[in-house]
C-alpha cells in the first residue's frame, strides 16, 4: 500500500521541476509502482504540423517513469534516469497527452520501468508512445 508521504512526494518531484510547471503536466494516479500523468495540448507544445511535439511526449512519460520509479524506492532517496528508449508509433494529434508508467523490476539500486502515452481527440484514445527506462536510486543530499 502507498503511503500518503510517498504521494506527497510524488507530487513535490513534479513542483521542482520547471520544465513539468512549464508544459502544465499534472498527476492524475499515484500507486506503488504507477505514475500517470496528462498535459493539455496548447500551440507552444507543438511542432510544425500541429501535433505534440515527440520532446513533450518523451519528457512527459520520462517523468511519469521516474515517478513510478521512486514509489519503490527507499525514503530520502532522489531518482534519476540513466537511459530510456521511447518508440513513437503515432502522430501526437489531440487535445492531450496521458502517459503511464509501470515498475517493471525495481532494485536496490537501478529500476526498470515502462511506459505508455496516448493522445486524445474528440474523445477517442490513440496509442502513440512506449518508453522503456533504466532509473538510479540516489542518495538524497
Amino acid at each position: 500500500m502507498l503511503t500518503a508521504q510517498k504521494t506527497t512526494d510524488i507530487l513535490n518531484i513534479l513542483q521542482a521541476q520547471g520544465a513539468m510547471r512549464l508544459i502544465g503536466a499534472r498527476v492524475t494516479e499515484v500507486d506503488e509502482g504507477v505514475v500517470e500523468m496528462e498535459v493539455d495540448f496548447k500551440p507552444e507544445l507543438s511542432q510544425q504540423h500541429g501535433y505534440f511535439h515527440a520532446g513533450i511526449i518523451a519528457t512527459l512519460v520520462d517523468t511519469a517513469g521516474g515517478c513510478a520509479g521512486a514509489t519503490m524506492m527507499p525514503p530520502g532517496s532522489g531518482v534519476l534516469t540513466v537511459e530510456y528508449k521511447l518508440n513513437t508509433m503515432a502522430p501526437g494529434d489531440g487535445e492531450k497527452l496521458r502517459a503511464r508508467a509501470e515498475v517493471m523490476k525495481s532494485g536496490r539500486t537501478l529500476t526498470i520501468t515502462q511506459g505508455k502515452v496516448w493522445v486524445m481527440k474528440d474523445g477517442k484514445e490513440t496509442l502513440c508512445a512506449m518508453m522503456q527506462q533504466t532509473l538510479i536510486a540516489l542518495p538524497q543530499k
